[in-house]
């Protein structure tokens, strides 16, 4: 459907969002003229298949990752007159939206797609990976905060069997905890071999040969952790929702439960009439879901980017005229 790139990387569900937030685009939009902000450009595959399907968008691309702005903004290059890159966390995109607003150009389409980025795990000095040993960095913006290795090595046990627990979903959050405690006592867990290590001693043996590599947990939740990626998310959604113009669309790909759970409620409170204490009338409803639970790839997807099979798509939309067209927005 879309024209090949140079660029390996495959945007997931690309078809999908860009059907989605294109209808944003036709009913916010000015004649198709309409802003759309990519609040995780990434290396800038999905704003790619936006800037080509909408020749009158402008597109700006919000990343943390200052490597992967100079990498999308050169795939971009061709669209530089549509084209803006941001170097910011995906919470600024209400005031990314106000600063940029334009009565020609209304917000249209948001899109995010969470995690850490094909760059990021592909790039061996950056420390996500427990599949390579590196340094313990996990920063997506590498110029700023601390690092993986930081938090091993200043957390109490207590402190880091909160995170374990809360952001890596991990059962054996305590007894990993302690194991790092131990060993950092003899010498600083830097490495992610170390940290790989470290899991497997504290983990019972069964579970070592079970679900992959026992790790995984772990490091999804230092690198939530160091990337503040589930307050950032919390505070995110109600921005901008509240930035879109009437009509405009919402997309965002979540690839772990935590995420989706996060996306999941924040959308559900507000496409629900609130009928307050003591008023007989509920208030109007501004926003609707476009898509009834979460939508996930298919099988010759996945097979294709295996990235893909983790993801749960959801979208959401702003009503032109609050609870009276609340079927038409429906598909």
């Amino acid at each position: 459907m879309f024209p090949n790139t140079v660029f390996t990387h495959q945007p997931v569900l690309a078809a999908r969002c860009i059907e989605l937030l294109g209808q944003g685009i036709e009913r916010a939009g000015k004649q198709g003229r309409a802003l759309v902000i990519d609040g995780t450009l990434g290396l800038g595959g999905h704003s790619e298949l936006i800037l080509q399907t909408y020749p009158q968008v402008h597109l700006i691309g919000i990343d943390r990752d200052k490597q992967a702005l100079a990498r999308a903004s050169r795939r971009l290059g061709e669209y530089s007159c549509r084209f803006t890159a941001v170097h910011a966390t995906y919470d600024a995109i209400g005031q990314v939206a106000a600063a940029y607003h334009d009565e020609d150009y209304p917000l249209g389409g948001i899109l995010m797609d969470l995690g850490v980025s094909s760059l990021q795990l592909d790039d061996t000095a950056r420390g996500f990976s427990y599949a390579r040993d590196t340094d313990l960095d996990m920063r997506m913006d590498q110029s700023s905060g601390k690092t993986a290795a930081d938090l091993l090595a200043e957390l109490s046990d207590v402190e880091l069997t909160k995170i374990l627990r809360e952001a890596g979903e991990e059962k054996f959050a305590a007894r990993i905890a302690r194991e790092i405690v131990k060993t950092r006592e003899k010498t600083p867990v830097t490495s992610s071999a170390q940290l790989v290590e470290i899991v497997r001693d504290a983990i019972p043996a069964p579970a070592r040969r079970t679900g992959g590599n026992p790790a995984k947990r772990t490091f999804q939740a230092l690198r939530i952790a160091v990337n503040q990626e589930l307050s950032i998310l919390k505070r995110t959604i109600p921005a901008a929702l509240e930035s879109l113009a009437p009509g405009g669309v919402m997309v965002v790909e979540a690839y772990q439960s935590l995420e989706d759970r996060i996306v999941k409620q924040a959308f559900s409170q507000v496409s629900k009439a609130a009928t307050p204490e003591g008023i007989p009338v509920a208030e109007p409803i501004a926003f609707q879901l476009l898509i009834n639970g979460a939508e996930k790839a298919g099988e010759t997807e996945i097979s294709n980017n295996p990235r893909a099979a983790s993801v749960r798509l959801r979208a959401i939309t702003k009503l032109s005229e609050p609870a009276e067209r609340t079927r038409e927005y429906h598909v």
